[in-house]
């Protein structure tokens, strides 16, 4: 199979999709990988890292696209790329889609007429999410600390130390969502000596987090009488819901923003997913923040992007065997064999396959198995 890699053109994006290591992989096992002239500079890794382990670089995007049996991204395509799409029929396109909050992307993918699969909805029989939990890690462990920033007076907070000093209380943290990234979340803020609080409805996962922990912080059985009473004091918010393959619910509200402290901090990690606060609104690392009623809202929808080279490997790490077996096998026989995989696809040939991405554009829904 020809795989294609090519630069990512969403702002402020600088990771790829696949490392040196991975293009070893994949040569070694009879396939060709053309990569994009400076696809990996934003992530450290030079052109001639690929070439050492048996990648063509391609100067032009076009090529990429068009001369590939798959294409593998980070993010979900642009509007710049909406067109080549389009450029291979039959082309397999693996990256992050995130369709439920984009019904833009969805009709470019469903009149492309091409097949794409989204690392975000592959799902293991115990329902982890095997290629979406890197970045939530990472986006996790960097929200209290993009947070604790924007809290200090020069990020556009309130002025306050998270850690705190002796005589002077820390922050209090709320995090709404005990899966991977509020995991990841309560891990720093715990760190960083915050007051933490973590809200979830499955209790026997707060029973978890509470074990785990070991007292350091609270748990606290998810309500919106119970978001309402943590939020109106915080300092900080941490929004880490997610719905797999559907749009996040909104839990904070602009009336209760408007009743929380002025100068507190609110990171949307569900961003991609259309968030979990009432304004949330997409923003970029260039310009990552806003004010609402007074509190300081960070919502960028790439948060793992600052640190390209981290999360690159990350990424790359947990793709890679599901890359190789759909060079191996060839799509369809890669998902009739694993149904992890097949969980990971949300458009075939211009029908929509993932229920809670044809639910949340208003589409027709058609069983994958339908197609195959």
């Amino acid at each position: 199979m020809i795989i294609g890699v090519p630069k990512e053109l969403k702002q402020d994006e600088y990771r790829v999709a696949m490392t040196p290591a991975g293009v070893r992989e994949l040569t070694s096992a009879g396939h060709v990988v053309r990569v994009e002239q400076g696809a990996g500079e934003g992530s450290s890794i030079p052109d001639s890292e690929y070439v050492a382990t048996g990648a063509k670089i391609i100067p032009d995007a076009d090529e990429v696209w068009a001369g590939s049996d798959m294409v593998l991204k980070v993010k979900e395509p642009v509007e710049e790329e909406y067109r080549r799409l389009s450029l291979r029929s039959g082309q397999v396109l693996f990256t992050y889609l995130h369709l439920a909050a984009s019904r833009e992307c969805t009709d470019a993918l469903v009149a492309a007429g091409n097949v794409a699969i989204a690392y975000e909805t592959v799902r293991l029989p115990d329902s982890s999410l095997p290629l979406l939990t890197p970045m939530s890690e990472v986006a996790g462990r960097m929200a209290p600390i993009v947070a604790s920033h924007h809290l200090m007076r020069p990020g556009g907070g309130r002025g306050s130390l998270v850690c705190g000093v002796p005589g002077v209380e820390a922050a209090k943290i709320v995090i709404l969502g005990a899966g991977v990234a509020g995991m990841a979340a309560a891990t720093l803020a715990v760190g960083l000596h915050a007051s933490v609080y973590v809200l979830d409805k499955n209790l026997e996962r707060l029973r978890q987090v509470d074990h785990h922990f070991r007292g350091a912080l609270e748990t606290i059985a998810s309500s919106a009488h119970a978001i309402e009473e943590q939020c109106a004091d915080a300092d900080i918010v941490i929004g880490a819901v997610l719905v797999v393959g559907a749009r996040a619910p909104r839990l904070v509200s602009d009336d209760l923003v408007a009743r929380m402290r002025p100068g507190s901090v609110l990171v949307d990690i569900s961003v991609d997913q259309g968030g979990c606060f009432e304004s949330t609104r997409p923003t970029t690392h260039s310009d990552p923040t806003y004010m609402v009623h007074g509190s300081v809202f960070y919502c960028v929808s790439n948060m793992p992007g600052a640190v390209p080279h981290s999360s690159t490997y990350a990424l790359a790490n947990a793709t890679l065997p599901y890359t190789l077996e759909l060079a191996d096998r060839g799509w369809q026989d890669a998902v009739r064999l694993d149904r992890s995989l097949a969980e990971g696809v949300n458009v075939v040939r211009g029908k929509v396959t993932c229920e809670p991405v044809a639910d949340a554009n208003g589409l027709a829904y058609t069983p994958l198995a339908d197609l195959l």
